[in-house]
Order: structure tokens, then sequence, then C-alpha cells
């Protein structure tokens, strides 16, 4: 995707949050270096977001609003249907590879605001994948999204790890 249109300061330093978030971890991100990423001044991310705390939560709730929005245009029958939401998170994971990074490094910090962003985001994310399954017919819907949020969790671990053998 890359950087937003000039114009929009708030996006472009959302955006280049979650690059570095995802390159370096919270811990390690400074918003000076999201500020460099972003071609602006280090007060300037103040004006937008009050704490690198507040920016990284943005960021989380961009990452999971995203996959919410990519499961949400899947619309097949019941026998296609977790295959194909498979194929959309795929597509997400190639072009948006920053997110796949944000949900691990977001599981990961323990601070209570961010664990709540992560907990509001996965509940979406269930919430809509279970309705979904629900309206395709899909039998043992609730196993099945557990079985299904599991594997995208596996998945995610083995992209962050770079260890392809977990989900062998």
């Amino acid at each position: 995707m890359g950087m937003p249109k000039k114009g929009n300061r708030k996006e472009e330093i959302l955006e280049a949050g979650l690059e570095v978030f995802a390159e370096l971890g919270y811990y390690n991100t400074t918003t000076a270096l999201i500020a460099e990423k972003a071609g602006i001044s280090q007060p300037y991310v103040f004006k937008f977001f009050k704490t690198k705390e507040e920016l990284f939560e943005a960021a989380l709730d961009r990452a999971y609003e995203r996959i919410v929005q990519s499961f949400q245009k899947v619309h097949t029958d019941s026998a296609h249907l977790v295959d194909a939401m498979i194929e959309a998170y795929e597509e997400l994971s190639t072009s948006h590879p920053n997110e796949i990074a944000l949900q691990v490094i977001g599981l990961s910090v323990p601070e209570a605001s961010i664990k709540e962003v992560t907990r509001r985001g996965l509940q979406r994310i269930r919430k809509d994948v279970l309705d979904q399954f629900k309206s395709a017919g899909i039998a043992n819907a609730n196993y099945e999204v557990s079985t299904f949020l599991a594997r995208g969790i596996l998945c995610n671990l083995s992209f962050f790890l770079d260890l392809p053998e977990l989900m062998k």
C-alpha cells in the first residue's frame, strides 16, 4: 500500500507507525523513528497522537479493521467459505504484511489499553466469522470458528518468526 497521499498527515503517521512498529516492535519504536518515516518532525506526531501507546493502539485497530473488512468481502457457499476466507487472509498478508506482525506484537505487550485493543479486535473477528459461518450453515460453527482462529494465530506466529514448519 505504501504511504497515503500527501495531505492527510494523521494517515501518514498511522501508516508509518504500522510499518515501524511491525519492524522494530513496540518497545524499540520511538515517535522520533515514526516521524522520520513519515517525513515530519517528532512534535508533529503528538498533534494527532498524545502518546506512543495511543499511536500503537490506533495502528493495531487499523490492522484488525483490515482483517475484518477482508473477511466481510468473502461471499461463497459453505463448502468453499473457509478456503475463501483463508485465501482472503493470505492476500491481506501479502498486501499488508505489517498487520500480521502487529497482531503478534500486540499479543505480547502487557499494557492494559493495548491488551484491550487486542481483545476487542479478536472478539470482532470472531463474531464476524461466526456470523458468516452460521449464515452459511456450517455445522458446529462455534467449534469451526475456534479452529479457524487458532490456525490463523498459528499462521501469524509462523509468518512472524519465519518458521514455516509450524504450518506443516
